[in-house]
């Protein structure tokens, strides 16, 4: 019985929102002859283009994976994105190309890449829309009192107001009998699926903060508001005020009439600088990833860079 062919060795390109992770990824494709995989949790959503920075189909340098794959209001989680992910890379490296993973979804990162099983229930089912309902009902405080009485180490790793996390402790709980912090000790150790390369970018935080600031002003300009109408009119408003969608949630209540353009946008720009800490909190417990700042680098410089990154850490 023939050996399984080796997996395929795959560039990771991670770091913040607006720190340039597309230009980079498509600079070090062009030149190693690969494509992307988006990494992105809300890239995945067909129509939903300006207010998620998804590179126009007409300005793509090299093929993208991984974007455009379902509607908003589709049920989505990392569990069938490792699934479509790992499809992408492996047809990628089968027609004799680079797969180069690009994003800033650390947990979509790590599903692609790592050796991580999903319970079955981590996608959407009728036992998170029970304990959903019980939480309209009694709020987050009260629904994290009853994790604490059913499971208290769990409960002791998760903040109170982390709601998306106590629901999914106690649908492990009801589903699978399984402890979330029994789960979560396993999550820290880090198993490769497939070989790779990780790079990621930084750049000073006032020039981040900066870029995210004017990030926010150019999809402004570019549509955003048109385009979260567009998907009001479509059915979409549960997708869109989901905790995730940042520049979203924040223009529903003003295309309503409910709130003020100007506080929303500061809104987004705020949720913005606090997702990009979080980003950069997650990537740098991961000690695998080669850091490289960009402060001072044009985008032809920090591609190159990259690939010199890159032909170091595969020469070592």
């Amino acid at each position: 019985m023939s050996e399984a062919a080796p997996r395929p060795h795959v560039i990771a390109i991670v770091g913040p929102t607006a720190v340039g992770k597309s230009t980079v990824a498509e600079g070090v494709a062009l030149a190693l002859g690969g494509d992307i995989v988006s990494a992105d949790s809300m890239q995945v959503y067909r129509g939903m283009d300006v207010g998620t920075a998804k590179v126009p189909e007409r300005l793509r340098a090299v093929p993208y994976h991984c974007v455009d794959l379902i509607d908003p209001g589709e049920n989505y989680s990392a569990a069938l994105f490792q699934a479509d992910a790992r499809a992408a890379i492996d047809s990628i490296a089968r027609a004799g190309r680079v797969p180069v993973l690009a994003g800033g979804t650390g947990l979509y990162v790590r599903a692609a890449l790592d050796e991580m099983d999903f319970p079955a229930g981590d996608v959407a089912s009728d036992t998170r829309a029970r304990i959903e309902a019980r939480l309209a009902d009694i709020g987050p405080e009260a629904l994290h009192a009853e994790l604490a009485e059913r499971d208290p180490e769990s409960a002791a790793l998760i903040h109170p107001n982390n709601v998306r996390r106590t629901v999914r402790a106690l649908e492990m709980l009801d589903e699978e009998h399984v402890s979330y912090a029994q789960q979560s000790a396993g999550f820290a150790a880090r198993q490769a699926h497939y070989p790779a390369t990780y790079l990621g970018l930084t750049i000073e935080r006032a020039v981040l903060y900066h870029r995210i600031d004017q990030r926010v002003d150019q999809m402004l300009g570019a549509g955003l508001l048109g385009e979260v109408a567009g998907l009001l009119d479509a059915g979409y408003r549960d997708a869109l005020t989901a905790a995730q969608a940042i520049g979203y949630k924040e223009l529903v209540p003003v295309i309503e009439g409910d709130a003020d353009l100007g506080e929303a946008v500061a809104a987004i720009k705020q949720a913005s600088r606090r997702y990009a800490k979080r980003q950069l909190t997650w990537f740098r417990a991961d000690p695998r990833v080669r850091w490289l700042d960009v402060t001072e680098l044009s985008p032809d410089e920090a591609v190159e860079a990259a690939l010199a990154l890159i032909e170091s850490a595969e020469s070592a």
